[in-house]
């Protein structure tokens, strides 16, 4: 089965949680299904869901033997100890061969390389492709289809297209995430649970309240978004050039699901077959009818504000379609001293574990000969804090929270004239546009800057600036989670990295044992756990106050989302993008000595949201732990806190 429109391929792809889901939705209106295997995919909370390997072979089977497609989900990041069992399972897909795998972690580009895969390949949402650069670097690794970023509008779309001749794939009904593609880690802070390995606990459907100015408002539930419902916008799907139009859904019924399906191929029929009197609406109340949430249209036609944001349903604190909710408001874990001791152990096996690598084979420049102290800097002062009180590497933020503005490169020089013995770099935005890649490819081609190298945030940022001779360190946006991806990202380029910050203490020694190249720990700060284009910052200005109350931790003019758990500051920064943080601070600080045996030589401050005074008194606490680790437990009895308290993070968790 194939639909065609002008010449160009129109693929409806239809989701399914369950074998008997599938053999529902394959004989419904769709052209290919999608589905997860017994491991390694995003959605595998719910017992009973997912398919079996032989219930996947089978499927593949009945898609071809039907004229269509299977895609199999293989989108979560991997761990240590899967990656053996990653690459058993993609042998067996091999056999199988679905039309393509559906994939997030960079190891298992790797694995398909190395093995001489025949597995077609896809880029998931949870890469969170959205630029040019990116979408050349995986074309030249071999991938054929991008699921464009959530936050990705049809003229961009389009443009994206027409340029790089990609497949591009693009949710057009479904749950969506108010939060960038694998940019929300608050589920792994919080629960252990990570969002980017299928396992998220939704506290973006938690009910908050907003503080901002010293006023209350009323926001119910500010990160609950709408389901997305593009039914009535075929013609512009096809003229933006996507060629396989998406329906998240794979934990819904058979029901609803060969219901949904049908309405939106029965509509992409009509379409074709008359396009000039095509009734957009025809059907429409059916499907509002039937709806689990509010409609939106998400980013397809541009930012659509506060529109996005689900307030009648969520507004009864019943999201689910079973009116169960995934999680209920939960603090952050605080530090504590029986699980210190725990993770204490665990680093100190690590450890060993190195001594005896050393003796067995030559040192393969995983540390640096001295422990390093590297702090991200939101303006010139804390910048100048940083260097003054000993800091080894100055990051620039490319995020920039207001009030304060992007560094200028008289700012830079200025640094870089007063950097005494720090080194200096350049960080990029998390999501580059082309304006971004314009602006930053202007300031870097010219004269060469004061700086020891740049920050990057995506592989696009890789494969443009790579070439300029700057050294170039992986932030922990890049969600490193095992030393196979730590490899590639090795091969691409990057002389060290700071893997993702949701990586367990297990995770976590793995990555250090194993990792090919320097590994930078996040180490202290309120690191931001949901990066959003949303703009919560709206709401101050749409809604009237309910109450006065000042913020607790952070100057008032930040808006804060509060429950009866904490307060979790919102930065905006100078794109217009929010910036959630923790509500506490990550503090490693007692294990200094530990990770220092372990291996680890890099470790960072998440500086932003610090006062240049507190900041200085930060930096100098962990340069003095660094160059006296004995004296580590009684650095940190001397330390407060800023915000609510000290957290291990997910080193909370085993």
């Amino acid at each position: 089965m194939a639909r065609y429109f002008n010449g160009k391929e129109i693929e409806l792809l239809a989701p399914a949680g369950t074998f008997e889901i599938f053999e529902s939705v394959i004989r419904s209106k769709c052209d290919a299904v999608y589905f997860g295997g017994p491991y390694l995919n995003m959605r595998m909370m719910r017992k009973g869901y997912n398919l079996t390997i032989e219930e996947a072979e089978k499927a593949v089977a009945i898609a071809h033997d039907a004229g269509k497609k299977a895609y199999v989900a293989v989108n979560n990041l991997i761990n240590h100890e899967e990656l053996g069992q990653t690459e058993a399972y993609l042998q067996r897909l091999d056999r199988i061969a679905p039309d393509a795998i559906i994939v997030q972690d960079y190891a298992v580009l790797a694995i398909v390389r190395e093995m001489g895969l025949n597995l077609p390949i896809h880029a998931s949402v949870m890469m969170n492709v959205h630029n040019l650069e990116m979408i050349r670097f995986l074309q030249e690794r071999g991938v054929t289809r991008v699921v464009a970023s959530r936050e990705m509008d049809l003229r961009t779309a389009e443009s994206l297209q027409r340029q790089t001749g990609i497949e591009i794939e693009y949710f057009v009904h479904g749950d969506m995430c108010s939060v960038h593609g694998a940019n929300c880690l608050y589920s792994s802070l919080l629960f252990g649970n990570s969002s980017n390995r299928g396992r998220c606990l939704k506290p973006c459907r938690w009910s908050y309240r907003m503080k901002k100015d010293g006023y209350i408002y009323p926001t119910e539930y500010p990160l609950a978004a709408k389901d997305m419902y593009m039914y009535e916008h075929i013609p512009e799907l096809i003229q933006a050039g996507i060629c396989s139009f998406k329906i998240e859904g794979r934990m819904r019924d058979k029901e609803f699901l060969t219901m949904l399906v049908d309405s939106y191929g029965d509509a992409i029929d009509r379409y074709i077959e008359d396009p000039v009197g095509f009734d957009r609406r025809q059907d429409a109340g059916h499907l509002y009818d039937c709806r689990k949430r509010d409609f939106s249209t998400a980013y397809a036609f541009g930012k659509p504000g506060l529109s996005f944001i689900n307030r009648r349903y969520e507004g009864t604190g019943k999201f689910y379609s079973t009116g169960k909710v995934f999680s209920t408001p939960t603090a952050e874990r605080e530090m504590n001293a029986d699980r210190l001791e725990e993770v204490r152990r665990a680093l100190i096996e690590v450890g060993k574990d190195a001594r005896e690598d050393a003796l067995l084979s030559p040192a393969c420049g995983q540390t640096a000969d001295v422990p390093q102290l590297s702090v991200r800097v939101n303006n010139m002062a804390q910048a100048e804090a940083a260097i003054e009180a000993g800091a080894d590497h100055i990051y620039l933020s490319g995020d920039v929270f207001m009030p304060d503005m992007p560094f200028t490169k008289r700012e830079i020089e200025q640094l870089g004239a007063a950097k005494r013995g720090a080194k200096l770099y350049l960080s990029m935005p998390r999501m580059m546009t082309e304006l971004h890649f314009e602006q930053y490819g202007q300031l870097l081609s010219g004269a060469r800057l004061p700086i020891d190298g740049l920050l990057v945030t995506n592989v696009g940022a890789i494969r443009k600036f790579r070439e300029l001779g700057y050294p170039l360190i992986g932030d922990y946006c890049l969600n490193i989670y095992n030393e196979l991806a730590a490899r590639m990202y090795r091969e691409f380029g990057l002389v060290r990295i700071a893997p993702s910050i949701e990586l367990n203490t297990a995770d976590f020694a793995a990555l250090i044992r194993n990792a090919p190249l320097p590994v930078e720990i996040v180490a202290h700060g309120s690191p931001v756990v949901m990066y959003m284009e949303l703009d919560l910052y709206e709401n101050a200005e749409v809604f009237e106050p309910i109450g006065e109350e000042d913020n607790r931790y952070v100057d008032n003019r930040h808006a804060v989302l509060m429950t009866d758990q904490g307060e979790n500051p919102v930065y905006r920064d100078h794109h217009g993008r929010n910036h959630m943080t923790l509500a506490k601070e990550l503090c490693y600080l007692p294990l200094v000595p530990e990770l220092l045996q372990a291996g680890v030589s890099f470790f960072r401050i998440e500086g932003c949201t610090y006062t240049p005074e507190q900041l200085r008194g930060i930096v100098q606490a962990y340069k003095h732990a660094l160059e006296a680790p004995e004296q580590a437990a009684e650095i940190f009895g001397r330390m407060s806190p800023v915000y609510a308290g000290y957290t291990l993070g997910t080193l909370s968790f085993g």
